[in-house]
């Protein structure tokens, strides 16, 4: 049974940007890839919330998609995705 899996502002921001960047550097067609990817990833996790690495706080994971990574929180209830982080670009400041 998949546990439902919620995404933070924070999350949709820097998916967003990842799929701009990747459109930008490579083109839609891979920027078409990486989506689907990253949505069998979440789907993965809705599935088994606990296949991938633990980070600190232990309730955080990590997980890979093409050199991006995604880290979520898994609660008794659901699942966070809280934020997308891509290697290749600068990180962000505020």
């Amino acid at each position: 049974m998949s546990v439902p899996v919620f995404w933070t502002d924070e999350a949709q921001e820097t998916f967003e940007s990842i799929v701009n960047f990747i459109e930008y550097k490579w083109g839609f067609n891979s920027a078409k890839k990486f989506v689907n990817k990253a949505n069998k990833t979440i789907a993965s996790i809705a599935d088994h919330p606990y296949i991938f690495k633990a980070v600190y706080p232990s309730s955080h994971r990590q997980a890979v998609i093409t050199g991006q990574t995604s880290l979520y929180e898994v609660n008794s209830n659901y699942i966070a995705l809280i934020f997308f982080w891509d290697n290749r670009q600068e990180p962000m400041t505020e």
